[in-house]
């Protein structure tokens, strides 16, 4: 039995513009059925998702069904997000995918540790980019089983 998918947020922190545009046009090209936000810090991020400062009404802060976490990132960056992400009863179950420009070994074991999902190496070249939006879509909308958001 093939169920049409439903539409599911995603939330990318990063703070490069060129980056969120890309992410952005690669979610549509690959037909994924997400509705994609954005915040730029780790700060931002756990506003987000804990509802405060300018995400106070939740309509503007949906929970997400996937985050994608870059790394470097100012004011609090991707490991201690994710850091304090697992460590919440309320956020660890989400999963987070680590998507970032970073290919040290130090960083994808040190990052798998603090409990991220996947680590996935940010590609250059557009059609790459669409590529992983297409697997992360087919896996994380449409293979797995994932809990119910709150």
């Amino acid at each position: 039995m093939n169920a049409i998918p439903k539409p599911i947020v995603i939330l990318m922190a990063d703070d490069d513009d060129d980056d969120r545009l890309l992410a952005k046009d690669a979610l549509a090209e690959s037909q994924i059925s997400g509705d994609l936000h954005f915040v730029e810090n780790g700060e931002e991020l756990l506003d987000y998702l804990n509802h405060r400062g300018k995400y106070t009404q939740v309509a503007q802060a949906p929970r997400p069904g996937l985050i994608l976490l870059d790394l470097n990132m100012p004011r609090k960056d991707g490991r201690e997000a994710l850091r304090e992400i697992r460590a919440d009863p309320e956020l660890r179950r989400i999963p987070v995918v680590v998507l970032t420009t970073s290919k040290a070994d130090t960083d994808v074991g040190a990052i798998y540790e603090l409990g991220a999902n996947s680590f996935i190496s940010k590609p250059f070249q557009f059609e790459a980019l669409v590529g992983v939006m297409k697997v992360l879509g087919q896996y994380w909308f449409q293979t797995v089983e994932l809990p119910a958001g709150k």
